[in-house]
């Protein structure tokens, strides 16, 4: 708006408020767990997503499912090292000059007792969890300037966790670290890389993913009853925080970290 000029006071449809329809979309760890669930909810959405994953079985198996719903392809990469990120991203920059929004997801975890966590338990951990989402953004970022515009900033959603906001039960002492550093990471690169592109964390609760799935075997009625919500997530909660942030309507949203827990974390 310019001086001397009356604003626009003409609310925008909720169809085009949270649309992502014709946005490309790249998603790490996207063929299992909450990075499964994300890209199951682009695709429907109507955006083009590209997946990563290291299996590339499951690269084939997750773009045969999905691609009954709408656009999805995958490339196998291996995002623990500056080396797989940066190869990873010049694939996917051949496919697509450009990104319109990239969700960090690949992950992986570990717990042992403490006299039992050893460097290689830390490296493993850190490498892709921290170190893997801050070079997939480096390399990715001339394709998400590329799709930027001052109305619509190109995004970066980083998977964080509950377990980077509160202290978990379980001796998870590497991937809570990992976490919180992911969440540090998320509001640095907020303010260095804006206003081209914002960036924010989601950081999930207790959802049937691959991770939680012997836990919530064990014990997902405790769990579920430890929530203020009374239930685990389901997938549609994982889809429809990311495709908020995706949006028009949190396109004035960055370097937050949003819980996504029923609860767990935040009301206790």
């Amino acid at each position: 708006m310019t001086e001397g000029q009356s604003p626009d006071l003409t609310p925008t449809p909720p169809s085009e408020l949270f649309s992502v329809a014709g946005k490309t979309v790249v998603v790490t760890g996207g063929t299992s767990g909450i990075g499964r669930m994300i890209a199951a909810g682009f695709v429907v959405a109507g955006a083009t997503v590209l997946v990563a994953s290291r299996k590339e079985d499951a690269c084939r198996a997750t773009v045969e499912e999905l691609s009954q719903h709408g656009a999805i392809s995958a490339i196998a990469a291996d995002l623990s090292s500056e080396e797989g990120c940066r190869t990873f991203a010049a694939a996917a920059a051949e496919r697509h000059p450009e990104v319109h929004v990239l969700v960090n997801n690949a992950g992986a975890t570990w717990g042992a007792p403490l006299d039992q966590h050893d460097t290689a338990s830390w490296d493993r951990v850190l490498n892709l969890n921290v170190q893997g989402v801050f070079h997939t953004t480096k390399f990715l970022l001339p394709q998400l300037r590329a799709a930027s515009t001052p109305e619509d900033p190109a995004r970066v959603i980083n998977v964080g966790s509950i377990d980077g906001i509160h202290v978990p039960i379980l001796e998870t002492y590497s991937y809570s670290s990992s976490k919180a550093a992911v969440h540090q990471l998320t509001r640095h690169l907020a303010k260095h890389l804006a206003p081209e592109v914002t960036v924010n964390a989601i950081a999930p609760g207790p959802f049937p993913s691959k991770m939680m799935r012997a836990t919530l075997a064990a014990a997902g009625d405790a769990i579920a009853a430890g929530t203020a919500l009374k239930r685990i997530g389901r997938d549609d909660d994982m889809a429809g925080a990311a495709i908020f942030l995706a949006s028009r309507a949190g396109s004035y949203v960055t370097g937050t970290i949003i819980p996504v827990d029923g609860g767990m974390a935040t009301t206790r």
